[in-house]
């Protein structure tokens, strides 16, 4: 069974970081893309960040020059750090992974639990 688990939220100061991560685990599947949401209070879920396969990236305007998404492929996590932190980066932030069952040969796609990002003073 596949499972997808983040780590690394918590309170920072405006114009603090935060590093992010999604460990993927498990058997028989690969990694198409993954992609990094947030919800604010209040506010839909919006796309935050993503990175291909192939390694290309794709940023939210709010966040470009900010945050900075990456991988480890041998460890199969995906890193969203953020710097410059402002009070409206506050929110859930959740891993989406789009991914390929090789044994069923099917793809799918695997959410996060969500991880708490608070930027306050």
């Amino acid at each position: 069974q596949v499972q997808l688990v983040e780590s690394g939220g918590g309170l920072a100061q405006p114009g603090g970081s935060l590093r992010l991560s999604c460990a993927v685990s498990g058997s028989f599947f690969s990694i198409s893309a993954v992609f990094w949401y947030r919800q604010a209070p209040g506010k839909q879920r919006e796309l935050v960040a993503g990175i291909a396969s192939g390694g290309s990236t794709n940023y939210a305007d709010s966040v470009k020059g900010r945050f900075t998404i990456s991988r480890d492929s041998l460890k199969n996590t995906v890193y969203l750090q953020m710097n410059s932190l402002k009070p409206e980066d506050t929110g859930v932030y959740y891993c989406n992974a789009d991914l390929f069952d090789l044994s069923a040969k099917r793809p799918y796609d695997l959410w996060g639990q969500g991880t708490q990002v608070t930027v306050s003073s």
